[in-house]
C-alpha cells in the first residue's frame, strides 16, 4: 500500500492543476479508477464523483479531497516580455523570490520560468529584508518582448503553478508541489480500491473535488447533488514538530493521521468546522482497535471544504481527517507516507464500520 501511495502522490504532484484548471489532475484520477466498479461522472464545474453502492440501510458517506492547487494567474505582459501575476490562493509572499513556475498553456506545450528576484549585489541595506508584494513581482520567461511571450502560448488569464517538483527524503518522506491536497486524493483513491474489493460498507462517494484554493465551492455543489449523511473530508494538519511551530499543536510528521477536532478561519472568511460528535468517536475507536496512533489538531487560522458541505440541504455530520504537513503552502510542501498508509488504513476500517445500526442522533453520543 505504501508504495501504491508513493507512486501515485509523485505523479499527481508532477501534474499542474490550477484552481479552476484541474482537468490534467481529473483525468489522471480517472484512470487509477477506471477498473473498479464505481459509476464516475464529472458535474459541470469539474469534480469527479465516483459512487460505491453499498448498504442502502446505512448513512451514505462522502470521503473527499480536493485536486486543486494554489498559483497565479497572469495579469499583464510587459512591453519587454516580462509578465505580471494575480495571485489565486494564499500565496506566501515571502517564500517567492526566485521561484520557478510553469505556465500551464496546455499538456505538451507548458512554459517554464522564473519569479525575478534582484541581484543581490543592487539591493541597498534597507531593501534585503522588505517581502515584495505580489502585486510587483515579475515573471521571466527568456522571452525579449511582449511577442515573444505570446507566441508561447501565454496571454492574460493563462495559469501558473509553482513548477512541478517531487524530491525523497530518506525512505519515508516526500517533498514537492502540491502536496496539499494529493496526498489527500492518493488516500481516497487506495481506499475506494479497498472497499471496492470487499464489504460489508455503506454507499460511499469519493469525491475529487476543484476550486477549494479559489472559494471552497466545489465541494458544496457535488454535496447538494449527493446529498451525503456522513461527510469526511481529507487535507493537511499543520505540523507542530519544527522551532517555528510549536505552539501551533502537538501534531508530528510520521506520528500518524490526525483527527481535527475545531477549525476555525478567523480572516475575512467567517467559517469553520467543528465535527459531528459521532464521528470522533467513530475515528477514536477505530483507530484503538486497528492499533493505530491517532493525532488530534484544533487550530484557527486555516479552512477546508468541510465548512461548506456542512451547511447543505438538512446539515451533514462532517469531519475533517488530515495527514502531517510541514511548509504548507510554499513550493516544497513535506508529508510521510507513514502518516498516509496508517489514515488509509484507518479510513477502511472506519467506514466499513458505518452499518445499518450507525447512529447520527447527537443526543446518542451526550
Amino acid at each position: 500500500m505504501k508504495e501504491r501511495l508513493r507512486s501515485l502522490l509523485k505523479t499527481l504532484m508532477l501534474t499542474p492543476g490550477l484552481s479552476g484548471h484541474e482537468d490534467r489532475v481529473r483525468r489522471r484520477i480517472e484512470k487509477e479508477l477506471a477498473d473498479l466498479p464505481l459509476v464516475l461522472r464529472t458535474d459541470r464545474l469539474g469534480n469527479l464523483i465516483a459512487t460505491l453502492e453499498g448498504d442502502e440501510g446505512a448513512p451514505s458517506v462522502m470521503l473527499f479531497a480536493h485536486t486543486d492547487q494554489l498559483g497565479f494567474m497572469v495579469r499583464k505582459i510587459e512591453d519587454n516580455g516580462l509578465v505580471r501575476i494575480e495571485r489565486l490562493g494564499g500565496i506566501p509572499e515571502k517564500a517567492l523570490p526566485a521561484q520557478a513556475v510553469l505556465f500551464c498553456v496546455g499538456e505538451g506545450r507548458d512554459v517554464q520560468g522564473v519569479i525575478a528576484n534582484k541581484s543581490h549585489h543592487a539591493t541597498p541595506p534597507d531593501e534585503k529584508y522588505k517581502v515584495t508584494p505580489y502585486q510587483d513581482v515579475f515573471i521571466d520567461v527568456g522571452a525579449e518582448d511582449a511577442a515573444g511571450v505570446k507566441a508561447l502560448g501565454i496571454e492574460i488569464g493563462t495559469p501558473v503553478v509553482y513548477d512541478p517538483r517531487v524530491i525523497e527524503l530518506n525512505e519515508n518522506r516526500l517533498i514537492g508541489t502540491s502536496v496539499d491536497d494529493r496526498a489527500g486524493c492518493a488516500v481516497i483513491v487506495e481506499v475506494a480500491r479497498a472497499l471496492a474489493a470487499e464489504g460489508p460498507r455503506p454507499t460511499v462517494h469519493f469525491v475529487f473535488a476543484v476550486l477549494e484554493e479559489f472559494n471552497l465551492q466545489g465541494a458544496m455543489v457535488a454535496a447538494r447533488a449527493i446529498n451525503p449523511d456522513i461527510a469526511i473530508q481529507l487535507d493537511l494538519a499543520l505540523n507542530a514538530d519544527t522551532p517555528d511551530m510549536t505552539q501551533r499543536g502537538e501534531v508530528a510528521l510520521g506520528n500518524g493521521p490526525a483527527m481535527s477536532l475545531y477549525s476555525f478561519h478567523g480572516r475575512g472568511t467567517l467559517n469553520g468546522t467543528i465535527p459531528h460528535p459521532a464521528l470522533p468517536k467513530l475515528f477514536s475507536d477505530t483507530a484503538s482497535a486497528e492499533g493505530i496512533n491517532l493525532q488530534r489538531t484544533a487550530h484557527t487560522g486555516a479552512l477546508t471544504d468541510s465548512s461548506y458541505v456542512q451547511l447543505v440541504n438538512e446539515g451533514v455530520a462532517c469531519i475533517d481527517m488530515c495527514f502531517p504537513c510541514r511548509y504548507t503552502h510554499t513550493s516544497l510542501e513535506m508529508c510521510d507516507l507513514r502518516d498516509l498508509e496508517a489514515l488509509t488504513k484507518l479510513l477502511i476500517a472506519a467506514i466499513r464500520r458505518v452499518d445499518a445500526d450507525f447512529s447520527l442522533n447527537r443526543d446518542d453520543y451526550t
